[in-house]
Formats: structure tokens, sequence, C-alpha cells
């Protein structure tokens, strides 16, 4: 199949595909003339990048763990667990540092809010 067509059935957009070759998180095979063709299995290839992309990984993380895709093993598959670990913990602290900047936030529109009403009761007075 050609790429308009894999992008339609995995309801991603061409530049997408393109951008996943760019990265080497897929392949296709090319005709004489250049164009990209893939198989039904990138359907499912591409599915899968996406689910990795949901999860919040960068492209440089899904090529680290594609080695238990494409090859699975005890080995492989420890590896990509341990990277996923440590993407996890980067997400955590990620969010633990969101917690406190929201806390923050919240901080100064009380402030805000209390500034309002003096100034409120100063006009009103």
């Amino acid at each position: 199949m050609r790429i308009g067509e894999l992008a339609a059935r995995a309801g991603v957009s061409v530049r997408s595909l393109r951008y996943y070759e760019e990265q080497g998180l897929l392949t296709s095979t090319r005709s004489t003339s250049g164009q990209r063709h893939y198989t039904e299995g990138h359907v499912e290839r591409v599915t899968f990048l996406q689910r990795m992309y949901t999860a919040g990984l960068s492209s440089r993380t899904i090529a680290e763990l594609l080695p238990c895709v494409d090859s699975p093993s005890e080995v492989t598959s420890d590896a990509a667990l341990e990277r996923m670990a440590e993407e996890r913990e980067r997400l955590s602290a990620h969010i633990e540092e969101l917690v406190r900047t929201r806390q923050a936030l919240d901080v100064l529109m009380a402030t805000n809010r209390a500034h309002r009403e003096r100034l409120r009761s100063t006009v009103a007075s």
C-alpha cells in the first residue's frame, strides 16, 4: 500500500509517517519512481508507535524500546521495562513540579483576590 492509504488506515497524517521514517521508527520499500510502499504489518506498527507517543514517550525513547518489539527476548524485554520505568520516573517528577507550580499559582490568585477585595472596600468607604 502507498503512504496515503497507510495514513488513512492507521489514523495518522502522511507527515507523521514521513517523520517516523526520518526517526528510524518505520521503514518502507521504494518503487523505481521513489514512492513509498508498505505492508499490512505497517498498520499495526504505526498504531503501536501512536500508543507509545500517547504514553508521552519521545522518538528517541521509542527507538530505544523497539528492539523489544523487533527482536523479542528476555534481554530486550528487560531493557525495555527498565527504560519505561525511567520514563515513568521522569513523568512523575514532572507531575510533581507541575503540582508545585499550580500551588504557587493558587497562592498568587488568592493574593490577587484579597488585594481586589481590599480595593473594593477602600473604594466603597
